[in-house]
């Protein structure tokens, strides 16, 4: 039975330690923080990845958590309505559409679920040294003793510890990051705006948000973007990050004070840029990289985590047919995944500033087939 360990216990990781397990792998999941991370924005799982979850038999639990939004609001600086719409909404696009939208948060739980009884889980834990040879890989982390595996999976998101230790010179982060212009910010509030199942869309200059309701409209999630250049400043500082966003949203003219304080509060705050990963290849020796580590679409795709769950099934079932040959599963997952990966990418910027159109959304989300 082959070992893999797999850094990164998100949408990603998790749904690969299922699929390995249901072939006969043993994976082991390492992930940075004490728990399953709690908040994020609501994300979407379209076109294949539905056909992806429904294989692993979560289609229907993921159905009954997905949002409810009735419609959305579109703002101006002032906060006065100037247009509305009941068919779709920005975050999760036509509302009469078979894809879901769901809180992060509760689609990791359902793939931990799923998960946690076939693979073994280690939080509160990172890798800090990766040595590979012929034979295994060995891997160091910053709390346990040193173990070996005959696989790597980097699923540790757009600054990933795995690609950085499998591929270090050759693949810097500086070079295979492209900035995109902007940074995201999403934290959690109370509902002070008393939505009812109803998003509202805000733009004032180079910063703007979106605002739904979630957990039956008792909560606020605030998704706040504004336009930068690169911080220099430490990404893992979260304090520093809070005084970078409170600055820029005490500049808002509407709902400055009221969204400030809740970014200073939130427990769940969130500060990311807007990149894209663009990489020539994505395995090195016995380590490979799924979702984000090797291909961040960014959120302005929309694509992100069906990237991932689509990832994770196309890797899982080439090194299912692998037949212990690592070399050739990870040439054909990247054959398979390459032309999908461009297309979602590109959803990204095909209209700055706005949503791509829902043309391109759908040749992109649908550009896969599972058993071809």
């Amino acid at each position: 039975m082959q070992t893999v360990l797999i850094s990164g216990g998100g949408i990603a990781g998790s749904a690969l330690a299922h699929l390995l397990s249901r072939r006969g792998f043993a994976p082991t999941v390492v992930e940075r923080a004490p728990g399953l991370r709690r908040g994020g924005q609501a994300v979407d799982i379209r076109g294949v990845a539905l056909d992806v979850v429904a294989r692993m038999g979560l289609l229907e639990q993921a159905q009954q958590v997905r949002t409810r939004m009735r419609g959305m609001s579109l703002l101006d600086a002032d906060g006065n309505e100037i247009e509305r719409s009941t068919e779709a909404t920005y975050s999760s696009g036509r509302l009469d559409s078979d894809d879901i939208e769901l809180l992060r948060e509760d689609l990791v739980q359902l793939l931990y679920e799923r998960t946690r009884d076939d693979a073994e889980y280690v939080f509160g834990d990172g890798i800090t040294a990766l040595e590979q040879d012929e034979r295994e890989a060995r891997v160091h982390f910053a709390h346990e003793a040193p173990r070996t595996f005959d696989l790597v999976v980097g699923a540790d998101g757009l600054h990933s510890a795995v690609r950085r230790l499998a591929f270090g010179p050759e693949e810097p982060e500086e070079d295979v990051t492209h900035h995109l212009g902007s940074y995201l910010s999403v934290f959690s509030a109370d509902n002070f705006l008393g939505l009812d199942n109803w998003q509202v869309w805000l733009r004032d200059g180079e910063a703007g948000f979106g605002i739904m309701p979630v957990r039956d409209n008792t909560e606020l999630r605030i998704a706040f973007g504004f336009h930068s250049e690169p911080l220099d400043g430490d990404h893992r500082d979260t304090e520093w990050l809070r005084q970078t966003v409170a600055e820029r949203l005490a500049s808002l003219r509407w709902e400055a004070t009221r969204l400030t304080k809740a970014a200073g509060e939130a427990p769940d705050f969130f500060c990311e840029a807007m990149a894209q990963i663009r990489m020539e290849r994505w395995s090195h020796g016995r380590a490979v990289l799924l979702g984000d580590a090797g291909y961040c679409a960014s959120p302005l795709s929309g694509q992100g985590t069906s990237l991932a769950l689509v990832g994770a099934h196309v890797l899982a079932d080439a090194l299912g047919r692998g037949d212990g040959d690592h070399r050739a599963a990870f040439a054909q997952y990247e054959d398979r995944m390459r032309p999908f990966v461009t297309l979602n990418q590109a959803l990204a910027t095909e209209n700055p500033g706005g949503p791509a159109s829902e043309e391109s959304v759908t040749r992109a989300k649908n550009a896969l087939a599972l058993d071809d």
